[in-house]
C-alpha cells in the first residue's frame, strides 16, 4: 500500500464523483421506458443503461429502480452478456463510504445482440 508523502498515512479511498446530470436524465428516461418491478423489467433497464454507460450499484438503485443489482447482473450474465465488475468506493449523502460494484458491458466477442 502506498502512503501519502505529506503525512505518511494511507491514501483516502478514491471517491466516486456524482453522476452527471446528463447521465441521470438518461437513466431516468430508461427507467420510464422500461417500467415494472419484475426481474425481467429491471434487467432490461439495466442492460439498456449498460449499453450506454458504466453503472454502479447506487446509480442502479437510485435512477433505474433496480434494487438488487448483483442479482440482475447475474441474470444478464446467464443470458450471455459479458459484464465486467470493477470495485469502487462511493460516499453516500450521509458521508459514509461504501464499496460498490461498477458494472461495464463488454461488447466484444460472444456478446448477444439486441435488448
Amino acid at each position: 500500500m502506498t502512503t501519502n508523502p505529506q503525512n505518511n498515512e494511507p491514501p483516502e479511498p478514491e471517491k466516486k464523483k456524482a453522476a452527471t446530470l446528463e447521465k441521470i436524465a438518461a437513466l431516468e428516461a430508461i427507467r420510464n421506458e422500461f417500467k415494472g418491478t419484475a426481474s425481467r423489467s429491471q434487467a432490461a433497464r439495466l442492460l439498456e443503461a449498460l449499453a450506454r454507460y458504466s453503472i454502479n450499484t447506487f446509480e442502479a438503485m437510485r435512477y433505474l429502480d433496480v434494487y438488487h443489482c448483483p442479482a440482475r447482473i447475474l441474470q444478464l450474465r446467464k443470458q450471455g452478456h459479458n459484464i465486467i465488475t470493477h470495485w469502487q468506493t462511493v460516499v453516500t449523502e450521509a458521508g459514509e463510504r461504501h464499496r460498490v460494484g461498477l458494472y461495464v458491458l463488454n461488447s466484444g466477442a460472444g456478446q448477444h445482440g439486441g435488448h
